[in-house]
């Protein structure tokens, strides 16, 4: 067991062909990889799975899942081999149990894209056991607050916890302009509550920032933000590590929290 924490993540995973062409944000992820410490494993909430309750992936050997359409070939010929890890799964069901969470294994969920994308270009090896956590959408900001903080001891063990989904995620105003007004804005603002650790604006985005709406029209892309700043506690010190916005509206904010 380590003796400090590992930090905990945030990061846009951005669209699935992150995987063969990451651009910018390649050197990022690589990055973060390269200088903490190696984690014992990885917990990663994605966005793309979504379940009425908390889940967790309890296989051994967790299938690469090719949860997109009309891409090109060679995406869907991405493998990540990376192992699961049944203890952590366990560990982390108990955890979120002891803090009045109902939460339950998978034993045949496999990894999506908004794991293994980033994955591919942290640890392109995939020798770091991987569990993948859902989102449960309805639920909202707070419910996802609360998973973070009850998976928290965790990184105190090794495991590094990451939430990853969007800054903003508003697909239907991509385009091929220039970065929209509302992303940077809305960018800001919760650069700022962040910085600040003012979790109840940041809970509230939808009704307290005028762009919450239109740089979120669902949930689902924003919550894993929440699972991470849960798990970094209340004194955290945050690190934004990227700010680029692609296709217009989609930013790509990355943050890491000690």
């Amino acid at each position: 067991m380590q003796s400090t924490a590992l930090p905990t993540l945030f990061l846009s995973h951005g669209s699935p062909m992150h995987a063969l062409q990451p651009g910018a944000v390649r050197a990022v992820w690589e990055g973060i990889a390269r200088d903490l410490p190696r984690p014992k494993a990885i917990l990663i909430a994605s966005a793309h799975w979504e379940t009425n309750l908390p889940a967790l992936t309890g296989v051994a050997q967790p299938e690469t899942i090719h949860d997109f359409y009309g891409f090109p070939k060679a995406l869907y010929e991405i493998q990540y081999p990376a192992k699961g890890s049944p203890e952590l799964a366990s560990r982390s069901v108990g955890l979120l149990k002891q803090f009045g969470l109902q939460a339950k294994e998978d034993p045949i969920r496999g990894l999506d894209h908004g794991a293994w994308s980033p994955l591919l270009h942290m640890y392109p090896k995939a020798d770091v056991p991987v569990v993948q956590v859902a989102v449960q959408a309805p639920l909202g900001p707070r419910h996802h607050l609360e998973l973070g903080r009850a998976l928290a001891p965790l990184a105190e063990e090794g495991v590094l916890i990451i939430g990853s989904g969007h800054m903003t995620h508003n697909l239907r105003e991509r385009n091929n302009g220039a970065p929209a007004a509302y992303a940077s804005e809305f960018q800001a603002w919760v650069k700022e509550k962040i910085e600040a650790r003012d979790f109840d604006s940041l809970v509230n985005y939808r009704e307290l920032n005028p762009h919450g709406v239109r740089a979120h029209p669902t949930d689902e892309h924003f919550l894993p933000l929440f699972v991470a700043l849960g798990a970094a506690g209340r004194n955290y010190r945050a690190e934004r590590l990227y700010d680029g916005i692609e296709m217009g509206s989609l930013a790509m904010d990355a943050y890491l929290f000690r």
